[in-house]
Order: structure tokens, then C-alpha cells, then sequence
């Protein structure tokens, strides 16, 4: 129902009801932004007649964001006692973070449409409404009663503005000002942009501060010594040239997240695992500001590379076994991270001096790949033989196990592999220990895989002068592209994966490493529709982010749903029509199962 009875909304709600019937609107009768809105609603399968939002009750109540606005919204309460008006912050993602209302009336009204604390209010969830156009499109904007898709919000109206942090100028969140319907609705835009003029002042005044104080304190530590420094704030990384050299930005995340944990107390030391394997010892230090904590300062030491340690304890590494910032490409094989340029480089040299090597890492990672690879880089005419110390018998029958090794083909140019060198029983480490040193003894290149390094038996333990740890995918997603290339050329030539698949398979943490991810890749290559790989092309599992393992019925029932989301492109309502079941059910199950489908623009 209109509130005000204007010709101007009656036109916009009989072009609404056109828009949702498919037909063809006449020309200037809708704002473009609003018919924007209105489309991108429409392909998300939006409800027109209920709102279902996800609601997230425990969220940060003390965040920069909120102590800015917070002296602002205070004072706006105060203007608008007694009004049909309330204001309403939201973080960047559309989360409700605070809201301040005038009347009881309106308060209730918002509260049955869940425009409240805790709520999201993202154009993806609601349709058209100022918050969420405002943070979809970047720019300030005004709904106006029947503009909104959703024909619960149609007797408010709704002006909103991004919050744009002043430094950075990135988005931080959006201040909206609802009211009911009426002649007032045109002075909304006004008001919500000084405000948010308001809130970016005071977020200037406290980020300046934060800066200042992390700026000197970066500098007073740097200012004698080169060893690695690096300063955090919520906005800012100060880093000098001894630690941009080792770090990337999800150590950068790793080693905040471990400076939180340590809080205040003073000098703090800690070990921390980068995301390329590498320990470094971190001495944290909290920097403080006038307007409060700025960030932490980390002065940091590095120690040798896992994948690099003899397993024995001898000797450093060597000059060559330290330098992993330059590709060290392998034949067959892809990837330029740190981590993977080390590993690569260790056992290249060590298949070039045929030294005996213990290489670990989960399951799936390319440990048999690089043996091969760099055993090929030598010039060698034959493949490495593949003794497995986990097939079936082979850890009972120990003797069957060293002759299998002593029978394999031995001396300069050969290589032999023992596979999970952690399946051999303790009791036939001797005998495997024997037949290991007489192959090295030969000339033959020995190489020992596992999972974990310290699986490995006390009588093989001298078996191996050097360990190479072979980081997991999840710890080196920037070689993705290459992986993604080098696998599917693999498969066929011609075949690639549209712009949308790469985020996806970013999203997801591979626990089967690269063997996981060409299997996915080669099953989607064989079933794809087109010339390229698309979205629906890939398994259900990868546009589900939930953590927790699902039973077998479950699992069905989420793949039954994405299935059923990816064949009507993204449209919940078509979805829910094609299963029978409601689209407040769709939501819910998505949300429950944390499947994200990207919207296509």
C-alpha cells in the first residue's frame, strides 16, 4: 500500500510490477540506478513478499568503524527525538552495526523487516533498499517508497552514502537515513551525507594518530640495524627491505593474527609458521596512539627453512639451498612461490650429487612428481623404481620389503624411492636400513617419502643426509593459475577455465593438495559443455564453504541444491520451484551449508 498516494509512486509500482512480469518498460519512467538494482534483484532471485536476511548476533561492537560513528549517531538521536526517522550504520558488507530511531512506531516497523543490529542488509539478501545500493554501487543514493524490490519496504523510504575510510579510501561501511513516506524524503540525501561527512572526519583524526605513532615507532627501530622489522595496523604495513623480502600478505595476516593473541604483555616473544613453511621468532611490542591502540610492532628472526634441515643435524645450508627467490623451474612441473622454489632446488641438487634425501608433506603435494622431475633433470634414461612400505603385507613381512629393494636396479643414473617410509614396522628397520645403504652405496640416488618427517624409524634415520618439506596448495594459492595451466594441458590442448572458475577454486583449502585439484579439473574438463570449464562444470562440494564434515545424506542434499542453483543460474526462486521447497528454505540450506554461488554481472 502507497502511504502518500503520489502519481509518482503509483507509476513506479505499476513499473515494478511490468519489470517482474518481463515486460519491456518505457523509456525514463524508472532511475537508472533503480532499474540497475532491480535487475541484479531479480537474477539473485530476490523475494518480493518477505525479507530473509542472515543474522550474525556476535560481531565486533568496539570496531574503528563504530567508535567513529558512534559521537555522530549520538548527536543525530538527539536531532531526531520524537520523528518518523531513524539512522543506521552498516560495516562494508552490509551487517547492521547500530541504529538509532525516533519514534516507537518506526522502531517496530523495522524490527518486523530485520533493518536492525546484527542483521545484513547487502543487496544480495533484501533487493533494492538504500544500504544496499549504496555498497553495491559505491555511491550515495535515495530508494523511495515503491522503488524498493521488496514490497515490505515499500511504505519507508531511504537515503544512504558510503563511508569511505579518508586514508585509504576504501570503503568502510554506510550510513542510512529511514523514514516513513512524505514530503520530507527529499531533504534525506542531505542529512545522511553530512553525516557521513561527520563519521570520516573523526575516522581521519583517529587514523592520522594511528599512523603517526606507527610511523615513529617503525622508525625509531629501523632507524640502526638491518635486521627484519615489520609494523601492523588495521589499514598500514610498514616493512623494511630484510622482511618485504620474506613475506608475503598472508604472512603478513599469520603473524597479525599472532601479534593479537599476545596482546599487551610487553616484549612478547613467539614462534610463528609462515604460509610457505618457514619458522620465524617474533618479538611483539603493542603500539599505542591518543586514540587508542594502533597496531603492533614485530622485530623478527628468521630461521632455516623446515625443508631444508639435514634430519641428522648437520652443518647449515648452503648458500645455493637459501636462495629460493628465483623460479627453479622443474620439468612437467608449475609454481614460483618461495616455498616451492626451496623444496625445488633442494632436490634438484641433491639428485645432481646423489645424495640421499627424506622428503615429507601431505598427501597429494607432488613429493613422487619432483622426484622424478629432477631425476629427469640429470640426464638419467630410466625412472625411478617405487618401493611402497604400505602396500598390503609389506609392513608385516619385512623380508619381502628389503628384497624387494635389494632386487631393484641399482648404480650411477638410477634413483630409488621408498614410499611411506613411516609404514615400515620397527622391528624390519635393519634389514630395510641395509638394503637402503647398499643402494647408496652404489651410486644410486635414495629417496624416501612420508607424510610427517618425524615418522621416520629410529634404524633409517641415518638412511637420509638431507629432508625437503613440500608445501600443501592451500599454503602457496598464488601458483595457482600456473598449477590450473600445467594440469589441464595435461588434459587436452585448448582446454581453459572461464575468468569465474579461478576465485572459486581460490575459496576452497584442497586437503588432497594438486593430486585433488587435477582430478577436479580433468572430471570438469570431460563433462564441460562448452570449450572452456564453467562454474557448473565443477563438483558441488567446491560451491560449499561449510567447515564441518557432512554425512552422506547431507552431503547429497547439498549437492542436490547446487545443482539445482547452478542449472537456474543463480535464481533462487526457479530453484526452490524445480524442488519444491520454499525459497526460505533455499536460504536457509545455503546459509546452513555455506554455499556461495558468484553473481554474474
Amino acid at each position: 500500500m502507497l502511504s502518500d498516494g503520489t502519481a509518482r509512486d503509483r507509476t513506479i509500482a505499476q513499473a515494478r510490477l511490468r519489470f517482474l512480469e518481463d515486460a519491456e518498460l518505457p523509456a525514463a519512467i524508472v532511475p537508472e540506478g533503480i532499474l540497475n538494482s532491480w535487475q541484479r534483484s531479480k537474477y539473485l532471485g530476490i523475494g518480493t513478499d518477505e525479507v530473509v536476511v542472515p543474522y550474525q548476533p556476535d560481531y565486533d561492537r568496539e570496531s574503528r568503524l563504530v567508535r567513529a560513528a558512534t559521537p555522530v549517531l549520538d548527536r543525530l538521536e538527539q536531532a531526531l527525538a520524537g520523528s518518523d526517522a531513524c539512522v543506521i550504520v552498516t560495516d562494508r558488507n552490509g551487517w547492521v552495526r547500530d541504529r538509532r530511531v525516533g519514534e516507537e512506531r518506526l522502531s517496530a516497523h523495522l524490527d518486523r523487516v530485520h533493518l536492525a543490529p546484527g542483521f545484513n542488509y547487502a543487496e544480495q539478501f533484501v533487493g533494492t533498499n538504500g544500504i544496499g545500493v549504496a555498497l553495491e554501487e559505491r555511491r550515495p543514493n535515495v530508494v523511495l517508497g515503491t522503488e524498493h524490490f521488496n514490497e515490505r519496504l515499500q511504505n519507508v523510504s531511504c537515503a544512504a552514502a558510503p563511508i569511505r575510510n579518508p586514508v585509504t579510501g576504501r570503503v568502510e561501511g554506510a550510513m542510512n537515513l529511514t523514514c516513513w513516506n512524505g514530503p520530507a524524503r527529499a531533504l534525506m540525501a542531505a542529512l545522511v551525507q553530512e553525516a557521513v561527512d561527520d563519521v570520516e572526519r573523526v575516522m581521519y583524526e583517529s587514523s592520522s594518530a594511528h599512523q603517526r605513532a606507527l610511523l615513529e615507532a617503525f622508525q625509531q627501530v629501523t632507524h640502526y640495524g638491518d635486521r627484519p622489522v615489520l609494523c601492523l595496523g588495521q589499514d598500514l604495513v610498514l616493512a623494511n627491505t630484510a622482511a618485504s623480502a620474506r613475506l608475503d600478505g598472508d604472512d603478513h595476516r599469520l603473524l597479525h593474527e599472532a601479534a593479537a593473541e599476545l596482546g599487551h604483555a610487553p616484549r612478547a616473544r613467539k614462534e610463528v609458521r609462515l604460509t610457505g613453511g618457514e619458522t620465524v621468532l617474533m618479538r611483539c611490542r603493542q603500539v599505542d596512539s591518543p586514540a587508542g591502540a594502533a597496531g603492533y610492532l614485530l622485530e623478527l628472526a628468521f630461521t632455516d627453512r623446515p625443508c631444508a634441515q639435514n634430519p641428522t643435524g648437520a652443518g647449515p645450508r648452503s648458500r645455493e639451498d637459501r636462495d629460493a627467490t628465483r623460479p627453479w623451474p622443474l620439468p612437467g612441473l608449475a609454481g614460483t612461490h618461495p616455498a616451492w622454489n626451496a623444496v625445488s632446488r633442494t632436490v634438484s641438487r641433491c639428485a645432481r650429487e646423489r645424495t640421499p634425501l627424506l622428503i615429507h608433506g601431505e598427501t597429494g603435494t607432488g613429493k613422487s612428481a619432483l622426484v622424478r622431475a629432477a631425476h629427469a633433470l640429470t640426464g638419467a634414461a630410466s625412472a625411478p623404481v617405487v618401493v611402497d612400505a604400505a602396500a598390503p603385507g609389506a609392513a608385516e613381512t619385512g623380508d619381502d620389503l628389503s628384497a624387494a629393494l635389494r632386487a631393484a636396479p641399482t648404480g650411477p643414473g638410477r634413483a630409488l624411492v621408498l614410499r611411506n617410509v613411516d609404514a615400515v614396522a620397527p622391528g624390519q628397520g635393519p634389514a630395510v636400513a641395509r638394503a637402503l645403504d647398499a643402494a647408496a652405496t652404489q651410486g644410486t640416488w635414495v629417496v624416501g617419502t612420508l607424510h610427517r618427517a618425524p615418522g621416520v624409524p629410529e634404524p633409517l634415520r641415518h638412511c637420509f643426509l638431507e629432508a625437503a618439506a613440500v608445501p600443501a596448495l592451500r599454503h602457496r594459492l598464488t601458483d595457482l593459475p600456473a598449477l590450473i595451466d600445467c594440469l589441464l594441458r595435461r588434459v587436452g590442448a585448448g582446454v581453459e577455465c572461464a575468468p569465474e572458475v579461478l576465485p572459486l577454486l581460490r575459496r576452497h583449502d584442497w586437503p588432497g593438495n594438486v593430486r585433488q585439484l587435477g582430478s577436479v579439473l580433468s572430471k570438469a574438463a570431460a563433462g564441460r559443455r562448452t570449450y572452456r570449464i564453467e562454474l557448473h562444470d565443477l563438483p558441488p562440494s567446491l560451491h560449499s564453504t561449510g567447515g564441518r564434515s557432512l554425512s552422506a545424506w547431507e552431503a547429497s542434499e547439498r549437492d542436490t541444491l547446487v545443482q539445482a542453483l547452478l542449472e537456474a543460474d543463480g535464481n533462487k526462486l526457479l530453484a526452490a520451484q524445480r524442488l519444491g521447497i520454499s525459497r526460505t528454505t533455499i536460504y536457509r540450506k545455503m546459509r546452513a551449508y555455506g554455499i556461495t554461488l558468484p553473481v554474474r554481472r
